[in-house]
C-alpha cells in the first residue's frame, strides 16, 4: 500500500491551487517531487509536463497521462457593492455551489470567500422551489464596496479554486478532498515511475508520464503533449463516477468504489482499441487485480485527442471509481488507488514493440 511519503504528496498535491489555466504551481509541485526519478523532464508551451522512465528499447512509446487542472472559476466582474461574479473552469452542477467557501488568488495573495446568492427567506415562495443558477450566484469576500474589492488586489481574471482539505477517512483507507479529477490520475503515473526507478523494475519500452493542463475547458494539454511525445500506445488515467451513490442505475455508472480500478469500455471522446482493452483485462486477470468494467456516456478524457495523434495511437482509460465529482469533497478508496498502480506497473512490464503493434495489426 501507499508509504506516508506518498500520502503526503498526495495530500500536497490534492490541496494546491489548479484550475484549468493556471496550473503553474501543481506543475511546480509535480516537478520538484519527480525530479529524483525522471531520466528526462519535458515542458511544452502550455504547462504540461512529461517525466520519462528510459526502459531497454526507445520504442514503443508508451505514454501514460493524467491532468492536474481542477474544475474552478474565473472572476467576471465587480460590483459596486463589493460582490465577485464568476465563470465556471469546467463544468459545475449549480446545486453543489451555494454556501461552499473558495480561494480566490489574487497577485497579492489568497483570499476566502464564499458562494452565496440572494438569501430564500425573502424570496417568493415559488421562487424558492426553483434551482439557483450559477449566474445568479456570487462570491463574498466581506468587502461592502468595490473600491474595499480593488484594496485586495482582486482583478477581473482572477482564478478561484473550491476550499477543502484533504482527509482520510475509515482508518485511513478513503480519501476525501478536492482535485481527483484527475489529479489521482497525475498521481498514479508518478507513482508508477517512481516505483520503477525506486524497484529497478525492467520493461521493454520507453514510459512518458505526462501531467497535463486545460483538460476541463477541451483536452487541450492532451493535444500539445502528444505532438512532444509522439507514442505507440497510451494509458490515461482518471476517475470513475462511482456508482454506490443512492439513486443511481447499474446502467448508469457501473464502478463501485472500493471494487477495483475500472476500465472504460466507452465515453463521448473515444472508444479504445479493442486489442488494447483485451489486453488490460487480460492482465489484470493474470496478476489476479480486481477490474470494473465501465462506460461514461456524458463525459470524456485525454485519449479523446491522443488516439487521434497523427494517424492514430491505441488508447485506453484505467480509473479509480470516485464519488461526487466536480464538487467542493469527492471521495475515492486508496485500496482501488494502489490496484490501479500495480495494474499499470503490470502493463508497463509486458508493453514491448510485438505486442503493440499487434494491437493495430490485421
Amino acid at each position: 500500500m501507499l508509504n506516508s511519503e506518498s500520502l503526503q504528496f498526495m495530500k500536497e498535491l490534492m490541496e494546491e491551487f489548479g484550475p484549468s489555466g493556471f496550473e503553474r504551481s501543481v506543475s511546480t509541485l509535480c516537478k520538484k517531487f519527480m525530479e529524483p526519478y525522471s531520466d528526462r523532464i519535458i515542458a511544452d508551451r502550455i504547462g504540461s509536463l512529461t517525466f520519462v522512465s528510459a526502459g531497454s528499447t526507445d520504442r514503443p512509446r508508451v505514454l501514460l497521462a493524467g491532468h492536474v487542472d481542477e474544475v474552478g472559476f474565473i472572476i467576471s466582474s465587480i460590483t459596486e457593492e463589493g460582490y465577485l461574479t464568476f465563470n465556471p473552469l469546467g463544468g459545475w452542477w449549480s446545486q453543489v455551489l451555494l454556501g461552499q467557501r473558495v480561494t480566490v488568488r489574487t497577485r497579492r495573495g489568497d483570499i476566502l470567500g464564499v458562494i452565496a446568492a440572494k438569501p430564500p427567506h425573502i424570496l417568493p415562495e415559488e421562487e424558492r422551489k426553483k434551482v439557483v443558477e450559477l449566474k445568479d450566484m456570487y462570491i463574498d469576500i466581506g468587502a461592502t464596496s468595490k473600491e474595499e474589492v480593488e484594496a485586495t488586489g482582486v482583478k477581473i481574471g482572477d482564478p478561484a479554486i473550491p476550499w477543502s482539505p484533504f482527509s482520510l477517512l475509515q482508518d485511513g483507507k478513503v480519501a476525501m478532498g478536492k482535485a481527483f479529477d484527475d489529479r489521482i490520475g497525475a498521481f498514479i503515473l508518478m507513482e508508477v515511475i517512481k516505483r520503477i526507478k525506486e524497484q529497478e523494475i525492467p520493461h521493454p519500452n520507453t514510459v512518458y508520464g505526462a501531467v497535463t493542463v486545460q483538460e476541463e475547458v477541451g483536452l487541450r494539454g492532451a493535444q500539445t503533449v502528444s505532438h512532444v511525445v509522439d507514442p505507440d500506445v497510451a494509458l490515461v488515467l482518471e476517475v470513475d463516477i462511482a456508482g454506490d451513490v443512492p439513486g443511481i442505475k447499474p446502467q448508469e455508472a457501473a464502478t463501485r468504489m472500493g471494487k477495483g480500478p475500472g476500465l472504460v469500455t466507452f465515453d463521448r471522446s473515444m472508444i479504445p482499441n479493442p486489442s488494447l482493452k483485451e489486453f488490460i483485462i487480460d492482465v489484470a486477470k493474470q496478476v489476479q487485480i480486481p477490474l470494473q468494467l465501465s462506460q461514461m456516456y456524458g463525459g470524456g478524457t485525454d485519449a479523446g485527442r491522443i488516439h487521434l495523434h497523427k494517424s492514430g495511437c491505441p488508447a485506453a482509460v484505467i480509473t479509480v471509481p470516485t464519488r461526487h465529482i466536480h464538487s467542493h469533497v469527492g471521495l475515492l478508496s486508496l485500496r482501488d488507488t494502489e490496484n490501479a498502480i500495480r495494474l499499470t506497473i503490470e502493463l508497463i512490464k509486458r508493453l514491448d514493440l510485438k505486442i503493440v503493434e499487434e494491437f493495430t495489426s490485421f
